[in-house]
């Protein structure tokens, strides 16, 4: 009876084992094209916001003293052609120029009418005490200052002022740079060219949209992802007692934790965004600003961090880089290539024994779920110095405002590489069932 009934089984069974597969290949599928465009819309972003922080960098704003002088000559500029003198201050300038025109009159008639010695000097004093009446020249002396103050303020006299006035402020501007203007023109250039605008304003607005889109996709492009994941997890669970596909469904558990891992460490894990929100000083009536000024702009992946390590001229960082790429990258994948043999012909092996060490005692050595804590425990000491450091440039009165304020984030990326080790030890535990089970192969 047994004999008749396992061809029956298998018959019975191999169209359900087809449709799992089938659709098994499907979720891997999906899975993949969505892991290639998260991670592609994740450099994506990092360049767009690289780009913004090398537009935006502190270097070629507040330390940038061409910038500087740009904007205090507009508002010089400003200040000047909009210069206009109000009834009041022409009065007031009116009884300066009386005040003035009155001193003058005293200084020359007590120049005159002092003790003279010589003929000639005696004859002017007496034809001027004769003639001269100084309370009348005293008198004319508002009508004089009128008349001067009219002169002064026309507008044809208030036009050359003004004129003056720009072109020795232009003068003094031309005097004063840093050479940075050259520079930070051409990278402008360069950089609204390949966004397609033509200012600043323009600039902020399209880098916001895009940067809001893409993170939209990328949410989208993740979920999809690791829903893929869970709905493999979902069937296991419901066909965990059928032992004629665990190998199978194990295998491609296992491209799933693949394709998870390869997501994880290459995607950016964490960016450090420092800015001066806003920054303003007040000067003749006006506010200079400055605003988003970038004072430090990274996102990197594991990749990145490692091969920032092993590029340094130090031995310290190149070590822990190495230590880095073996434990965190070259493990992981080795255990899972080992669970995979080991599940489906490590009996093709001489010794199977090492396939075996390799998907189960090698686990003590894999320090993927260590990186996780490490991240999360350097994002958040990070964030604390950040945050520390930055409050201390804050600065409100009446002339300077300085409004700083810490941009720096986890990425999905960590999250993609959290789910990796969270599935891992899942697949642990799947594999030492089936291990208990079946035994190898």
């Amino acid at each position: 009876m047994t004999t008749h009934e396992t061809p029956d089984i298998q018959l019975r069974f191999k169209p359900a084992s087809m449709a799992l597969i089938a659709g098994l290949s499907i979720l891997l599928l999906a899975a993949g094209y969505c892991g290639y465009q998260f991670r592609e819309l994740s450099y994506e972003q990092k360049r767009i916001k690289e780009d913004y922080s090398l537009s935006n960098n502190i270097t070629f704003g507040i330390f940038s003293v061409d910038r500087w002088g740009d904007k205090i000559s507009a508002v010089v500029d400003r200040r000047v052609k909009g210069f206009k003198l109000t009834g009041s201050q022409k009065a007031d300038m009116q009884e300066t120029v009386e005040k003035q025109l009155h001193g003058m009159v005293d200084k020359a008639v007590a120049e005159v009418t002092k003790p003279q010695k010589g003929l000639g000097a005696k004859l002017k004093k007496l034809a001027f005490n004769t003639f001269v009446d100084v309370k009348e020249i005293h008198a004319q002396v508002p009508s004089f200052a009128r008349t001067i103050v009219t002169k002064v303020t026309s507008p044809r006299t208030l036009k050359r002022l003004k004129t003056i006035a720009t072109s020795k402020v232009e003068e003094l501007e031309a005097q004063t740079y840093d050479n940075t203007g050259r520079t930070i023109t051409s990278v402008e250039r360069a950089i609204y060219r390949k966004y397609k605008v033509d200012n600043a304003a323009a600039f902020e607005k399209t880098i916001g949209s895009r940067i809001d889109s893409i993170k939209s996709a990328s949410n989208l492009y993740a979920l999809i992802m690791i829903g893929c994941v869970i709905v493999a997890i979902v069937l296991w669970a419901l066909m965990r007692r059928k032992v004629q596909i665990q190998g199978t469904f194990f295998i491609f558990s296992l491209l799933f934790a693949t394709l998870l891992l390869a997501v994880g460490i290459s995607s950016p894990i964490i960016e450090v965004d420092a800015r001066i929100s806003a920054l303003h000083f007040a000067l003749l009536g006006e506010k200079l600003a400055f605003t988003n000024q970038v004072l430090f702009f990274q996102s990197k992946s594991i990749l990145g961090i490692i091969g920032t390590l092993i590029e340094q001229p130090k031995p310290d960082a190149v070590l822990v880089g190495v230590l880095l790429l073996l434990f965190v990258v070259i493990l992981p994948l080795l255990r899972l290539i080992a669970r995979g043999l080991h599940v489906s012909c490590s009996h093709l092996f001489g010794n199977p024994k090492v396939i075996r060490f390799l998907a189960f005692d090698l686990g003590k050595w894999d320090m993927a779920d260590v990186m996780v804590v490490g991240i999360a425990m350097t994002y958040i000491g990070l964030n604390g110095i950040l945050k520390s450091q930055l409050s201390g440039l804050n600065i409100k009165n009446d002339t300077l405002q300085v409004i700083t304020s810490n941009h720096s984030t986890l990425q999905l990326g960590f999250f993609i590489f959290t789910a990796y080790v969270a599935y891992n030890i899942i697949l642990t535990s799947i594999l030492k069932r089936i291990d208990e089970q079946n035994g190898p192969c």
